[in-house]
């Protein structure tokens, strides 16, 4: 919008942003220019998972803000010491998803959140993670593939609410008896921790493997397809 004023008044234009005053002469006539105030972005709305066939794949952070990612599998810092995903994003099946987030709302009633390492994984990149590691014991044989692959799988743990991990007793893909949920020989605190992981997801049909404490399925995964499905990396 502007404003005019004959008569070479001396008019003030102040710029709102930069509260900058200038002159502005037309002729004999001045003009004001008003200007717009800058308008805020708005709030990326968050999606709902209402109506969604369960085995779509979905991003679980267009669903929620209240989970952590530590992807490890986008980095250097994994058993495999090779970064193996091209960028860092979880993504699960709508029915995984959907169990993840009722989990959480649990979790974060009781002052925790859950933090990912893993989630789903192209079957491409488990045959990656087979070329370098080609051990059952550690890595899946792609072939047959694993619930990973399916989008049923997560590697998780828990935070409190400002961010600090709680201790489960060894890193993430540590593999050894310290790692097992049937090693009770652990102080009380690490004990408790993992009860509170495992009892939850369990609540919200997941099952735990016995030999790492992180590792969790949807119990109604396990029949799905291993899919080879890929996410864009902007």
């Amino acid at each position: 919008m502007a404003l005019v004023f004959g008569c070479k008044e001396v008019a003030v234009n102040k710029n709102i942003k930069n509260d900058v005053e200038t002159e502005l002469e037309v002729g004999d006539s001045l003009i004001i220019d008003v200007g717009k105030k800058e308008e805020e972005e708005p709030i990326p709305k968050l999606k709902s998972l209402e109506g969604l066939a369960d085995t779509l794949f979905v991003r679980l952070a267009d669903y929620s803000d209240d989970f952590v990612y530590d992807l490890r599998y986008a980095t250097e810092n994994n058993f495999l010491k090779a970064k193996v995903y091209d960028c860092a994003e979880c993504y699960t099946r709508v029915k995984t998803a959907r169990a993840l987030l009722l989990a959480n709302k649990e979790f974060m009633d009781k002052g925790f959140k859950i933090k990912f390492f893993d989630c789903y994984r192209p079957n491409d990149v488990q045959y990656k993670m087979w070329a370098i590691v080609p051990n059952p014991q550690y890595v899946a044989n792609p072939v047959k593939g694993s619930i990973h692959n399916k989008g049923g799988a997560v590697d998780i743990t828990l935070v409190t609410l400002e961010g600090k991990e709680l201790d489960m007793g060894t890193d993430f893909d540590f593999f050894g008896k310290r790692a097992y949920h049937d090693n009770l020989d652990l102080p009380k605190n690490i004990l408790d921790n993992r009860l509170l992981l495992k009892e939850t997801m369990e609540k919200h049909g997941f099952w735990s493997i016995r030999t790492e404490w992180w590792h969790y399925n949807l119990g109604t995964a396990s029949n799905d397809k291993v899919a080879n499905f890929k996410w864009d990396c902007d």
